[in-house]
């Protein structure tokens, strides 16, 4: 077995970025398990080198041991290629995902206060308004396209409401982080969505209302213009790409496993069990919580260089043999929502949404099913997410819901 990530070579890397990565990153996963053990060596762009955790008990280790793997990476950045596509995404900004210590503490109380206060009874009733809607577009039809007809509009939508962000304002956002996301012109999307973000923190200061944007602008700590900028860019970051993602991931696995479908009737199993598994086997961001050691760290008998991106594999670590087979009903030991310091403080909100997405869905439209084989099923190329190209679905046509 060769080690994961020595100080001293530049030997071959695993490259998360390909298609054939996408394609089929369990087989990825095992072959990595098999050659390296728990670190691995992996390209997340051409030129951006990184160490993949992918062992359970490491990836926990590390994650609860920000003195030895701080998430700020700006001594790494002056050394990165800064014209490459995925710089948007690991790039130090002033939030909580990309700062360690005291100002880590600060940036996540003013989150951990503005989600905490958000209504869970308005939002499932935002989310049905929605989710109707959006149904009501397509039941007529027999198909649709579930992903663009129905899983990001409505995952845009309820978080725009959350953060009582305006359609047009939001429309801007979507655009710039889905082309970060995606690494396509990855530089004009974060600056198309800085400016939609600066207006947005102008229009909340003047006119402040029951929602996530005026309440981390009147946080006691006192969040500055540039500094509400990078945490509603978190914010989005973690709203709309992941949650459309792990809303499809679900759906995908009704559709196609018989213990929750026996088409959608007669499975045996719930919404939230089927949420619970994919969180396991396919979390929507496969690969991320970004660490960078200050200094040369021996960890799993493997030195890890200073300054070097170490990134956690929620799939493959979720997926550690060594942790033995788990039964995912009601088992919420998955890093899905990562866990320490900076563990998701959204994942109540996000459950809800995702829950009730689905279960609108398959309440309208129960006999829903998969219009090609799920092996005809594309995955987007991306180091970080799991995310299908489309996921095209039929169903008896139904009359529109009554709103």
């Amino acid at each position: 077995m060769r080690h994961g990530s020595p100080i001293d070579t530049d030997g071959p890397r695993v490259p998360l970025h390909v298609p054939e990565f996408a394609a089929d990153p369990h087989a990825a996963y095992r072959d990595m398990r098999r050659r390296y053990g728990s670190l691995v060596p992996v390209d997340l762009a051409p030129g951006v080198p990184a160490t993949l955790v992918i062992g359970y008990r490491t990836a926990v280790r590390i994650l609860n041991d920000p003195e030895h793997f701080p998430a700020d990476p700006r001594a790494w950045q002056q050394s990165a290629p800064a014209d490459s596509p995925i710089m948007p995404m690991l790039e130090w900004r002033a939030n909580a995902l990309r700062n360690a210590g005291a100002e880590h503490e600060r940036y996540r109380q003013a989150n951990v206060a503005a989600i905490d206060a958000v209504d869970l009874h308005a939002t499932h009733s935002t989310v049905e308004r929605i989710a109707v809607r959006l149904i009501n577009t397509f039941c007529e039809s027999g198909s649709a396209e579930l992903i663009h007809d129905y899983a990001f509009p409505l995952s845009f939508e309820v978080l725009n409401v959350m953060l009582g962000c305006p359609a047009e304002i939001g429309q801007r956002v979507a655009q710039g982080m889905a082309m970060m996301f995606e690494l396509v012109e990855a530089e004009r999307g974060n600056a198309m969505l800085t400016q939609a973000l600066i207006e947005l923190v102008a229009l909340k200061r003047a006119h402040p209302g029951d929602d996530i944007v005026s309440r981390l602008l009147a946080h006691p700590v006192g969040l500055d213009d540039t500094e509400m900028i990078h945490q509603l860019i978190t914010l989005y970051g973690a709203g709309i790409e992941p949650q459309q993602n792990l809303i499809v991931n679900t759906l995908l696995l009704m559709m196609t496993d018989d213990r929750f479908a026996g088409n959608l009737l007669g499975g045996s199993l719930s919404t939230r069990d089927a949420l619970d598994e994919v969180l396991f086997t396919d979390p929507p961001m496969a690969n991320y919580c970004v660490t960078y050691p200050r200094q040369p760290v021996l960890i799993d008998d493997v030195w890890l260089p200073a300054n070097h991106p170490v990134i956690i594999s929620m799939s493959g670590a979720n997926n550690d043999p060594a942790v033995g087979v788990r039964e995912f009903t009601d088992n919420r030991s998955h890093l899905a929502w990562s866990v320490g310091p900076h563990s998701c403080p959204a994942r109540s909100v996000a459950y809800l949404v995702a829950q009730d997405a689905i279960d609108q869905l398959l309440d309208a439209l129960p006999e829903l099913q998969l219009a090609v084989r799920d092996d005809e099923l594309t995955w987007r190329p991306g180091p970080f997410h799991r995310a299908l190209t489309a996921l095209p679905v039929t169903f008896p046509k139904s009359p529109p819901l009554r709103v």
